[in-house]
């Protein structure tokens, strides 16, 4: 049995009734989902014919589009977000006041304003023929400003005397940000970095306020204008569309996990140097760098 300071192992009657609270709330979960499947199966919307649209090659192609599309926006949301969060990030951590409290109030202006809000105005002000440019703007404008928080905290967790003993080698603020805080900041937060990634992801969704043809949009398409036994399939469209959400944001998570281990496997550090011989009484000025080595007397600078 073990404790902590913020936790108390819990004794043997507590793990016991810890048990039986996790039965019975697995029970209870269960009989949820049992009622509510009885419940749609009553209404026929579990009947088979609910699930055979999929079959038909139409809605079948316009899923593709879908996942296409949703990809395209998430593709360009991803790479301005990450622009935009390292130009904010380094902004924030300026030695300027005038670059921090931009930095700084753009930061807290979009972080405050709602998602939704943000690719609306986009597309009705700027971008009203272009869908896909509108919300990838507003999703990178957005996960920029989240980005770029978390970026300046990766770079405030790096130890301070790396950055003191990169100035005391005569390095720039730049190279200091570029080639020693910055990296490490990346690497430190990558975990952070993706999941934020995988919430882009997700948003995605919102681009049906703005009519734009992703997957949501495209499923919301197929449930509102297919019938079937008199009635709309939107619950089996809801499965399927969610599953290939899961699907696309699992991939993500693996691949966030994959680049994490390889960073771990990365070999790092400074190989030791072989131990030194120790000097003798018959040597007492050289050092011996090793087995063999010819080490100098120290008056003319000759070899023993």
């Amino acid at each position: 049995m073990s404790a902590s300071v913020l936790y108390d192992a819990p004794g043997p009657k507590a793990v016991v009734r810890n048990r039986i609270y996790a039965v019975l709330g697995s029970l209870a979960i269960l009989a949820l989902l049992a009622v509510s499947i009885v419940r749609l199966s009553d209404k026929g919307h579990l009947a088979p014919e609910m699930w055979d649209i999929f079959n038909y090659s139409g809605i079948r192609e316009n899923i593709a589009d879908g996942v296409v599309a949703t990809l395209k926006a998430f593709g360009l949301a991803a790479i301005g977000s990450l622009v935009l969060g390292v130009l904010l990030a380094v902004g924030r951590l300026s030695d300027h006041k005038p670059v921090r409290w931009a930095a700084t109030g753009f930061v807290e202006l979009f972080r405050s304003i709602p998602l939704l809000i943000t690719i609306y105005a986009v597309w009705v002000g700027f971008l009203t023929d272009y869908s896909m440019w509108a919300l990838a703007l507003g999703l990178s404008i957005y996960n920029g400003c989240v980005q770029a928080e978390v970026l300046r905290a990766g770079v405030n967790s790096v130890p301070k005397g790396q950055r003191e003993a990169a100035y005391a080698l005569g390095m720039s603020k730049t190279q200091v940000m570029t080639s020693v805080l910055m990296p490490q900041a990346v690497r430190a937060m990558l975990p952070t970095i993706i999941s934020q990634l995988v919430v882009t992801l997700k948003d995605t969704s919102l681009g049906f306020i703005i009519l734009y043809p992703e997957l949501l949009q495209t499923a919301r398409l197929i449930a509102s204008n297919t019938q079937v036994n008199g009635q709309y399939p939107y619950v089996s469209t809801i499965v399927v569309i969610g599953s290939i959400y899961v699907a696309m944001c699992l991939a993500l998570s693996g691949l966030a996990t994959w680049i994490e281990r390889r960073g771990r496997r990365a070999k790092t550090g400074i190989t030791m140097a072989a131990a030194a011989a120790p000097v003798t009484a018959a040597d007492p000025v050289g050092t011996v760098v090793g087995a063999g080595a010819e080490v100098p007397d120290g008056r003319d600078g000759t070899t023993n």
